[in-house]
């Protein structure tokens, strides 16, 4: 996927799984902390939860500034992509206030519905859903129609469990396609069972940049550049997006060259396996060339995406074999990296950490902790390298 001119919709619901584009490589999960917590016949419902604290008073002026900045930063919207939203009022249910974000790059315009919790933590990128009788029945036919899911693609929920958040039960919702592998999703019911939370949910108060910075590996990682540059550009990208080739060429070819000893960029993999064919054994033989010679893992990486529209799953080995040989890498010590997926341990965590910070499409950057999602023009991303070269942040 590449930005901005795609619309905003499905990154900020989160919810591209459910339309069929699967935003998940094939990795090895255990089971979510909630569902191996939850046994069978285990109550629905909490004890009788608490009411909501009242949290600072906002007026509406001030509580749409929030949502539209963190909007923008959680989703990494370029300044080019204006971003607005209408006065909050009462919705179908007491606990949330609710109001219409609408974000136009001059090109798309998107109108999303969003939900702010009456503590002013929770922003619900969604809608409410009026339960009738029978919450999980309603919540899949809810689905099925909010996002076209035909009636070939099969659609599960198991019982309402109680979640992480305040007076929410969360259901996991699996989609089953033909062919491909199984995608999960949770959605949410109020504790009263009055109303489904069909959305994405995030923490207001949380400081974005501070949780990117935290939570970003950069030890032991591909990179180009100095280890001490003054700014850090980290990029989840996927071998078979053109953007993501296009992306690689404007870092090494632009940013680097613009800014020579000021700027690192460390590499990371977020392969959308489900979606891409080679993707996975692109990503597997990438960081095997990092293992046997780091400092190859650029030119090969680049040999991959000047490629990129002549390799597909039957000649994907050899190729990738062929490329590691012209750079000088032995050809039987790649092959038996990638035919043992010796380097998938470092593919996963570069994508289990991308999910856990909200990479949702590729490519997304993050620049001294801030992110930036799809293809921006280059002057964009200079704008954000000289913001952090000057207020060193």
């Amino acid at each position: 996927m590449s930005g901005p001119g795609k619309k905003y919709l499905l990154i900020l619901l989160g919810l591209a799984v459910l339309v069929g584009v699967f935003l998940a490589v094939e990795l090895r999960k255990p089971p979510t902390a909630d569902a191996a917590a939850t046994p069978a016949g285990a109550p629905a419902e909490p004890a009788a939860a608490p009411a909501l604290p009242a949290g600072p008073v906002l007026n509406d002026a001030a509580i749409r500034e929030k949502v539209i900045a963190y909007v923008r930063e959680r989703f990494g919207m370029p300044s080019t992509v204006t971003v607005t939203a209408d006065a909050f009022k009462p919705s179908a249910h007491a606990d949330f206030e609710e109001s219409v974000v609408h974000t136009d790059n001059g090109k798309n315009k998107s109108d999303n519905s969003v939900l702010v919790t009456k503590d002013q933590k929770w922003l619900v990128v969604g809608k409410l859903v009026p339960v009738k009788s029978d919450p999980k029945a309603e919540l899949i036919a809810s689905l099925r129609e909010q996002f076209k899911i035909p009636a070939t693609t099969n659609i599960s929920a198991s019982d309402f469990r109680p979640s992480a958040y305040p007076r929410l039960l969360a259901s996991t919702v699996s989609i089953v396609n033909p062919n491909k592998p199984p995608e999960t999703q949770d959605f949410y019911l109020t504790s009263d069972r009055q109303a489904l939370v069909v959305g994405g949910i995030f923490n207001l108060t949380e400081n974005l940049r501070k949780t990117a910075l935290k939570t970003i590996d950069t030890v032991n990682q591909a990179r180009l550049g100095p280890a001490n540059a003054p700014v850090t550009i980290v990029e989840y990208a996927d071998l078979q997006c053109p953007s993501c080739a296009r992306m690689h060429d404007l870092l090494e070819n632009d940013i680097m060259k613009k800014y020579p000893g000021h700027v690192r960029v460390i590499f990371k993999e977020f392969p959308l396996a489900s979606i891409h064919e080679w993707t996975l054994m692109g990503s597997i033989a990438n960081q095997c060339v990092y293992q046997i010679n780091p400092s190859l893992y650029s030119p090969f990486r680049s040999l991959l995406y000047k490629n990129q529209m002549g390799i597909n799953a039957g000649n994907a080995r050899e190729l990738m074999l062929t490329y590691g040989e012209q750079l000088g890498i032995d050809r039987l010590r790649l092959a038996g990296c990638i035919d043992s997926k010796a380097s998938l341990p470092r593919v996963e965590a570069n994508f289990l950490e991308g999910k856990k910070i909200g990479v949702q499409s590729t490519p997304t950057l993050f620049i001294n902790g801030q992110m930036m999602v799809g293809l921006p023009q280059a002057e964009e991303i200079h704008k954000r390298v000289d913001e952090a070269l000057r207020t060193g942040k």
